[in-house]
């Protein structure tokens, strides 16, 4: 059986470099006065004649660099904010907030050593966004997900530095513990909320200036816009994504979300061709028919290669309890049909 997680863990054992090192040694020669539809165009053809696992060429040779160009992109973007499927058009460069309520600084609720995520990862360094393009009833992070002014603003220079910080202690073989008796040596670094997605440009800020030999996690409920993923490309060595919901019926009653599935299903697709994938599904009570199911359906046909967690640890938070099937956790039974069901269509679940 191949390895659905072949490229990160290459990264991680050192045999590849990071993507978002690579793109820094990808010439990008622009204008600064060049119209946002010939950037584009710029972007493309260099992503497109670029073999994603090349190494990166002398980075002290390059003038701008294919992250140089995200950076500008994503800049532009927020004049009026696309990033997400929303579209809001908010001026978030001059400080408007979008419709996820975050302005041109995202603020960070938390950022610390994770040994919760799926066992390959582990330990993660992740970073807690504030705020999200979501409005999930039975948010389990509804306390920063729901307020976007929660935790702070770190500037991309000092965040970059603890990165590096976390990266370098391992190496150097130092052992020094943060909490609980865990070493600090981040294994990746994990981009999560709340919701990664408003706060694109401020990550590929942090990027631009961090050098650490470490992948890059994108951990979404992928409603993003094409252009994005796009800006995604090159950057993130593995996505740890989210499909809820297997119709947009569900998705508008329970996350307030439009288009759903057609927007979610085309970002996994758009993913699975960059890099590797680990697909979270988490299991809804009374939900097994309408979204486990045709969840489990589509990955099989469209991604039968990723990696798939399914996940029962479902419980009623935030809203929940105002909608009669998710006052309770899932049934035994049902979460034994759902892992029957992905083991008869042969899906790899982790």
């Amino acid at each position: 059986m191949s390895d659905p997680l072949s490229r990160y863990n290459a990264i991680v054992k050192g045999r590849e470099l990071p993507r978002y090192l690579r793109a820094k040694g990808i010439p990008a020669d622009f204008p600064s006065r060049a119209t946002e539809e010939r950037l584009w165009r710029l972007h493309r053809d260099i992503v497109g004649s670029s073999a994603p696992d090349d190494q990166a060429a002398d980075r002290t040779a390059v003038n701008r660099s294919l992250l140089d160009l995200k950076l500008e992109l994503s800049a532009r973007m927020l004049r009026k904010c696309r990033l997400c499927e929303r579209r809001c058009g908010a001026d978030r460069s001059s400080g408007e907030k979008g419709r996820c309520g975050i302005g041109n600084e995202p603020r960070i609720a938390s950022h610390f050593l994770h040994h919760g995520e799926e066992k390959p990862l582990n330990p993660s360094y992740t970073v807690f966004f504030a705020g999200c393009n979501f409005d999930c009833v039975f948010c389990q992070n509804y306390d920063i997900s729901t307020d976007a002014e929660c935790g702070r603003y770190i500037s991309p220079e000092v965040l970059a530095r603890r990165i590096e910080v976390l990266t370098e202690i391992g190496k150097a073989g130092f052992h020094v513990t943060l909490v609980h008796d865990w070493p600090t040596m981040a294994k990746n670094v994990n981009w999560v909320g709340g919701e990664p997605t408003p706060a694109l440009h401020y990550v590929l800020q942090v990027l631009k200036e961090t050098r650490a030999n470490i992948p890059q996690i994108w951990n979404s409920n992928m409603y993003m816009s094409e252009e994005a993923m796009e800006l995604l490309d090159g950057v993130i060595d593995l996505y740890l994504s989210d499909l809820k919901y297997g119709n947009d019926q569900c998705a508008e009653r329970l996350s307030k979300v439009d288009r759903y599935f057609e927007v979610v299903s085309r970002n996994h697709l758009i993913a699975s061709k960059q890099t590797d994938m680990i697909v979270r599904h988490l299991i809804l009570p009374g939900h097994l028919e309408c979204c486990t199911l045709p969840v489990l359906d589509w990955l099989a046909e469209n991604i039968p290669g990723a990696a798939v967690n399914l996940m029962d640890q479902y419980h009623p938070a935030h809203h929940a309890l105002e909608y009669p099937e998710l006052r309770a956790g899932i049934s035994e039974e049902s979460y034994c049909a759902a892992k029957r069901h992905a083991l008869e269509l042969g899906l790899k679940l982790i």
